[in-house]
């Protein structure tokens, strides 16, 4: 999977060596470990999916820009790869999740993996998220119309945000934060669940 990464353009060796370390079949449900490690996204319930191997990679890239990252926010913890990933990048990440039994199953793997220095939340990541600032990063894993421009009061001043933007065609876009004001880089097509409002308690 590494090699194939690569070979799709990620260049970042500390998160290559994150996603190498990183059981991805543990994430998902034994039926389909088989294909846990093939480019694709895959259902993990409850509409949701974990997202292919190249668009974490390159989220996580783009969110670390070379630079050590200390304090980051992941919004959509879904099975807790991702966040997985970024708790091996990044010195404290915090992880939020709407649908609470998704989040006791990430709770469950992620311990597993004596991964300590994430915390998780069952909360709507849209707001009351203040207590967290400043963050170097925050890697959003849901759809947006536009640009959430809310959670850009949490970044340190160059931090960055990364999230799926678009109506009906999405693009991973980062938005880095500025003295004043941000600046938003295109990248890549995504597909993703749509960012949605409120807790689900099941």
């Amino acid at each position: 999977m590494v090699r194939r990464l690569q070979a799709q353009g990620v260049i970042d060796p500390v998160v290559l060596d994150a996603l190498n370390t990183i059981p991805r079949h543990r994430f998902i449900e034994e039926a389909l470990a088989s294909r846990a490690y093939d480019d694709v996204s895959l259902p993990i319930g409850f509409g949701q999916t974990i997202s292919r191997p190249l668009t974490v990679a390159r989220s996580c890239e783009i969110a670390r820009s070379g630079k050590q990252l200390t304090r980051v926010l992941e919004i959509g913890t879904g099975c807790g790869y991702q966040a997985a990933i970024l708790a091996k990048i990044s010195d404290q990440v915090y992880s939020i999740e709407r649908i609470s039994s998704l989040l006791t199953r990430a709770r469950v793997v992620l311990r597993s993996l004596n991964l300590r220095n994430i915390q998780l939340k069952h909360a709507d990541g849209s707001s009351g998220l203040d207590s967290l600032k400043p963050l170097d990063a925050i890697v959003i894993a849901a759809g947006a119309s536009e640009i959430p421009e809310q959670f850009i009061d949490l970044l340190a001043t160059g931090g960055r945000m990364v999230v799926p933007v678009g109506e009906k065609a999405q693009y991973l876009t980062e938005v880095l934060k500025l003295d004043e004001g941000y600046r938003t880089i295109r990248h890549e097509s995504v597909t993703f669940v749509p960012f949605l409002n409120g807790i689900v308690v099941k």
